[in-house]
This record gives structure tokens, C-alpha cells and sequence, in this order.
């Protein structure tokens, strides 16, 4: 059991489940399941966000230890992404939404 309770006002998990939770932070996840992507790649793999969306939620998920920057030394200079140990542990819940959101998107519309 744990010691945390989302519904409470104060509480950390409702902090995580803010950033989990966000639109960008789920598809940002989820595309980085397939294994690491430069950033080029992520961009164009995520129709719709800004560079500055996607840089903002690439930051984010890095300094919740989610997601690992490594600058590459090829020519010219590049950036990879990958998800951590915890962002891995995240993408099996994100995989189930985002099944689920493709499954249900006309029931909903």
C-alpha cells in the first residue's frame, strides 16, 4: 500500500501525475518506446508540437529522470533521447492509454 494519496491537495503523487498526465509528456513517452531518436526524428515522428513544445517537454522529462539526453559527436552535431529505467517502467500504462485513445477516438467525437 502506499503512502501516498493522489486525492490530497499537497501530495507528490499528484505532482507525478500532473507531468505523467500531460498531453505532450504521453506522446513524447510513448515515441521514445521504440528505442532512442535524435531529436530531428522525434519532431517529426510528433505531428503538431513546436519545437520549443518539445524541447520544454524534453527538459521536463529529463530532470524527473524520465528521459536521458546524450549529445552525439557526428558531424554535424546531433542530440538522442532515450527513456530511463523509470521512463521505461512508464511506457507499459502510456502503451494501454494510447491503445486505448486510438481504439475510442470516434466513440468520443
Amino acid at each position: 500500500m502506499s503512502k501516498y494519496d493522489v486525492f490530497l491537495a499537497d501530495c507528490p503523487a499528484r505532482t507525478t501525475l500532473d507531468l505523467v498526465s500531460d498531453k505532450w509528456s504521453v506522446v513524447v513517452v510513448y515515441g521514445l518506446g521504440g528505442g532512442p531518436r535524435r531529436y530531428t526524428d522525434l519532431r517529426e515522428r510528433i505531428g503538431g508540437i513546436s519545437n520549443k513544445m518539445l524541447t520544454q517537454t524534453l527538459r521536463s522529462l529529463e530532470s524527473h529522470h524520465l528521459v536521458e539526453r546524450r549529445d552525439l559527436s557526428t558531424a554535424p552535431a546531433g542530440v538522442e533521447y532515450r527513456l530511463t529505467d523509470l521512463g521505461e517502467s512508464l511506457l507499459g500504462p502510456i502503451s494501454v492509454l494510447a491503445r486505448w485513445a486510438e481504439d475510442h477516438a470516434d466513440d468520443l467525437r
